[in-house]
């Protein structure tokens, strides 16, 4: 096969439009008016909280810290750098007082259990915030990291809408470059700050830039992966990242209900006349 022609470029103004369109129709047809968003001090809870800002004014977005003791300083910091840039309204919740009596109980508790627990609280964090603010939890997860389930079920996966969702990690850069996040949240290498020197290309082995373009072929254009690997890709690493994006499917959909009668959940009930909006 000849090379593929893999162009990730998106018209960012078009998709600011769209995405600012998207958070306040999503957030204002069901009766809300506020945003409550997880603010790490990385690229993409960045984004979602400039797209919000944008979406719904300064004055209705929450942002929440929720540093861990082992944190990084920067994340702190380089929240921070959002929260002065766009006035939004902010909150810090340290979680380290809700987290270590449950990892002191298990002292053998693993890095992966440890990161699971502390991105489930946050999210308990988020959505108490979520009553007390009136407002709705905006996600912050990117399409690179759904495909390959790197995100925490009932943890950062968990929202009421996302805007990020089909914006390969490539573009989520290329969109905060034209919205104005910092650059110097944009340049750092991409963390989940869940343990000290945790890098999500060093724990999945592959860069996003890498693995941007392999998706691309595969989920949007269609491509077989024995046709990525005649157009220039590794055996192993197609064969890797089509498992991933097979074995986590489960992470991108509602829990299957059992099917019994004409009308379920999920399956013939899934419209929005089903439910009258």
């Amino acid at each position: 096969m000849e090379p593929a022609k893999i162009d990730l470029t998106i018209n960012t103004d078009l998709v600011r439009t769209i995405l600012t369109g998207f958070v306040r129709s999503e957030i204002t047809r069901v009766g809300f008016e506020r945003a409550v968003i997880g603010l790490s001090g990385g690229l993409d809870s960045a984004l979602s909280c400039f797209l919000a800002a944008e979406a719904l004014g300064p004055e209705n977005v929450l942002a929440v810290r929720m540093p861990y003791r082992t944190s990084a300083q920067d994340s702190l910091e380089h929240a921070q750098m959002v929260i002065d840039a766009l006035g939004v309204r902010s909150l810090t919740v340290p979680i380290s007082e809700m987290a270590d009596p449950l990892f002191e109980r298990f002292p053998d508790i693993s890095s992966m259990r440890r990161g699971n627990v502390m991105a489930r609280l946050r999210m308990i964090v988020l959505y108490d915030q979520s009553e007390a603010f009136k407002g709705l939890v905006v996600g912050t997860s990117n399409k690179t990291e759904m495909l390959l389930g790197y995100t925490t079920l009932f943890g950062d996966s968990a929202c009421a809408l996302n805007p990020l969702g089909d914006l390969y990690k490539t573009q989520v850069r290329q969109l905060a470059r034209a919205v104005g996040v910092p650059e110097a949240i944009i340049a750092k290498p991409p963390s989940a700050d869940l343990w000290v020197g945790q890098t999500d290309e060093g724990e999945l082995g592959f860069t996003y830039a890498e693995v941007d373009r392999l998706l691309y072929l595969l989920i949007d254009e269609r491509y077989q992966p024995q046709e990525c690997v005649a157009v220039g890709f590794e055996v192993a690493f197609v064969e890797a990242v089509v498992e991933r994006v097979r074995r986590f499917h489960f992470k991108r959909v509602m829990p299957p209900i059992a099917k019994l009668s004409n009308r379920t959940i999920g399956y013939d009930f899934l419209y929005s006349r089903d439910w009258g909006t």
